[in-house]
């Protein structure tokens, strides 16, 4: 036993962890880039003049979905999938961290750049953003293609290292760092910008700063990576290794064939899994975006604190996360713990829609609960999908559900924009988000039923005994 984990760096639990924490490093400083704007709502509504942007609800709407404009309607997650599963995870992780540099890039000179009165206008579809808005809206749509298309190649990253080891608490780790990223955005970001005398560009080259150390923190990992297949590769023709060469043999890209797709499409657990996705995703962050205002406009909360509370979202889930990512592991009852979060997630939202007790640590006793849901479906749901669709697909299943649910990321900002500001009491908008929550409920009951039909184990520990 000693021998094989000398010679197969997954079996070595310090190498393992270290690469989880490299990776995760990269996608925290990617989610503190997606999530930085989200307080800055307050700023960007006030005119050029005052030190604002000038941007009517409508408009932030717009950038809000903008993260997934390309992702959706030019298939580049489809795309990025197929990348990662024929040209391997170091190549596809580089481009991608690359693309989210690249992005923010121009998302600094949109919020920073002084475009006077200029408007971006299609008259034929009577479209109309300001041209901040239009040039911050490209740089996070290009963001957003590196950024979830860096998520999928952690992924298989993490279930590459730690198939038959700790793959949920892996998964909900990396997803527990992933949200500090996010926590420290909500959280940060507005008092960040006010100390600088509330230029919105102060957090967002914050941002590209922490960005550029993850890009390069992503580069060391692939020596790692490099490594692990070195490792695997010599293992090979060892009968003792031969169980480990039948799961870590599918890591290798060249088995992926486009005909494959169809065991993909054509699996019923898989499209479970995509459409709880969608669901449970478009009512927690399109949520999110708005979240800052709710606090002041129905819980009387201050500008100055109105960002921390939405940040006990993600803050819950670090210790969350990970504990319920072990409790997978160990007993199982995946399904369940999906369940159980889409329930919450519908119960929260309601809540909000009703305006039942509108103080202040009213709303931090509903973002805690939130935050418990929060944890509970991503602990369960993505470890689930490396039992559902095998090693060599696993990218461009990944990439698949990722495009879904950017669906939800790109038009649910949008489309609540534009009922806040004919509905600025938060009623329709809460209502809407609700509404997720009991079709992702009802996504569950099904996928319970499914995989009790096909025997896929979601209900089964994930750590081989």
């Amino acid at each position: 036993m000693t021998e094989k984990i000398q010679r197969i760096l997954s079996d070595s639990k310090g190498a393992r962890w270290t690469a989880l924490f490299i990776v995760a490093f990269t996608m925290m400083t990617g989610y503190f880039i997606t999530d930085v704007m989200s307080p800055l709502e307050v700023l960007l509504d006030k005119p050029v003049a005052a030190g604002g942007l000038g941007w009517t609800s409508d408009d932030y709407g717009f950038f809000a979905g903008s993260y997934g404009l390309i992702n959706v309607f030019l298939l580049m997650l489809f795309f990025g999938g197929i990348i990662l599963d024929k040209m391997g995870i170091r190549f596809t992780g580089i481009m991608a961290c690359g693309l989210m540099v690249i992005g923010v890039f121009i998302k600094y000179y949109g919020v920073t750049g002084d475009f006077g009165d200029s408007r971006f206008t299609l008259s034929f579809v009577n479209f109309s953003l300001p041209m901040s808005a239009a040039v911050a809206s490209l740089g996070f749509a290009i963001f957003g293609v590196g950024c979830e298309i860096c998520g999928i190649t952690v992924s298989k990253i993490i279930t590459k290292w730690f198939t038959g080891h700790e793959l949920a608490l892996a998964m909900g780790i990396q997803v527990a760092l992933a949200r500090l990223g996010t926590a420290g955005a909500m959280m940060g970001a507005l008092p960040f910008a006010k100390a600088f005398g509330g230029k919105v560009g102060a957090p967002v080259l914050l941002g590209l700063v922490l960005l550029v150390i993850g890009f390069l923190s992503f580069i060391v990992y692939t020596v790692m990576d490099k490594k692990l297949d070195k490792s695997v590769e010599e293992a090979k023709g060892e009968k003792e290794f031969e169980k480990e060469k039948e799961t870590l043999d599918e890591e290798t890209d060249d088995d992926f064939h486009f005909r494959d797709l169809k065991y993909i499409f054509s699996n019923p657990g898989f499209w479970c899994i995509c459409l709880l996705c969608l669901l449970f995703y478009s009512g927690v962050f399109p949520f999110l975006k708005f979240a800052t205002k709710l606090m002041i406009a129905n819980y009387g909360v201050s500008e100055d604190m109105a960002g921390s509370i939405p940040s006990l979202i993600p803050f819950g889930t670090l210790l969350l996360t990970p504990l319920f990512g072990s409790l997978y592991d160990r007993i199982g009852k995946g399904a369940t713990l999906m369940l159980i979060g889409s329930a919450m997630l519908a119960a929260v939202h309601f809540i909000f829609a009703i305006h039942i007790l509108p103080y202040g640590w009213f709303a931090v006793i509903i973002m805690i609960i939130l935050g418990v849901a929060f944890s509970l479906v991503p602990s369960a749901m993505w470890p689930s999908v490396p039992k559902i669709i095998p090693m060599k697909l696993l990218g461009s299943a990944y990439a698949i559900i990722f495009y879904i649910q950017n669906i939800g990321l790109a038009l649910v900002p949008m489309f609540i924009g534009k009922v806040n500001g004919a509905d600025p009491s938060y009623t329709t908008s809460m209502s809407i988000f609700c509404g997720f929550g009991v079709a992702a409920v009802v996504i569950s009951l099904l996928l319970i039923a499914v995989d009790k039909k096909k025997h896929y184990g979601l209900q089964d520990a994930n750590i081989k005994k």
